[in-house]
């Protein structure tokens, strides 16, 4: 029996992790655009999804632990906006920090960088503002790498501490910090000992 097109979205959406947005470009190997957008908008009549802002969406999950529903993460809903927009984007100040593991504070605004336009969405009462920078400073490197410089810059080249640089060393994968050292060589020079010293080590060849 041939199984339908709900079916196959609602297959996917279960199979994604909690908290995680998606948006009907996360689904177009199934059906065409307007087909899963349709199905979608079922899917909220019907309570399987959430929509959390205009074209993006979330699957409500119920931790046991926390006996509570799982919201999605904020920064999910960042990549979900950037994947609908196809803008290239990058964490900033407290929010990189945050990401990173080198701040706990939870910034009250989630800012990043962006190639599209300058512009907030709230929900939940977060805020999520996108501010248009240059290509170069985003664009060329990977989310990390282009993440661990901005993180760097907030802290301030007086103020970074070796126990921030041994936080990175720790939290990024060896290809992570061999491409930190071959894309960020574009940084500042102060900047760039910092990842220097983040990649201590790697070769990158």
């Amino acid at each position: 029996m041939k199984i339908s097109y709900k079916e196959l979205i609602v297959r996917k959406i279960e199979s994604i992790e909690a908290g995680t947005a998606f948006i009907a470009n996360d689904f177009l190997e199934i059906a065409s655009y307007e087909r899963i957008r349709n199905i979608l908008n079922r899917l909220v009549s019907d309570g399987i999804i959430h929509r959390i802002l205009k074209g993006v969406y979330y699957q409500p999950q119920y931790s046991e632990l926390l006996d509570e529903y799982i919201a999605p993460e904020v920064h999910q809903v960042a990549l979900a906006l950037a994947r609908k927009y196809n803008w290239t984007i990058a964490p900033s100040e407290n929010t990189a920090l945050n990401i990173l593991g080198l701040s706990s504070q939870v910034p009250a605004k989630w800012l990043y960088l962006s190639d599209g336009r300058c512009v907030t969405y709230s929900f939940n009462g977060i805020d999520i503002t996108f501010k248009r920078r240059r290509n170069a400073e985003i664009s060329n490197m990977s989310m990390t790498t282009a993440m661990v410089i901005q993180a760097i810059k907030a802290i301030g080249k007086e103020r970074i501490l070796e126990k921030q640089i041994d936080i990175l060393r720790r939290r990024l994968s060896c290809e992570e910090k061999k491409a930190l050292l071959r894309e960020g060589k574009a940084a500042t020079a102060w900047v760039y000992e910092v990842l220097r010293k983040v990649g201590e080590g790697e070769d990158v060849t």
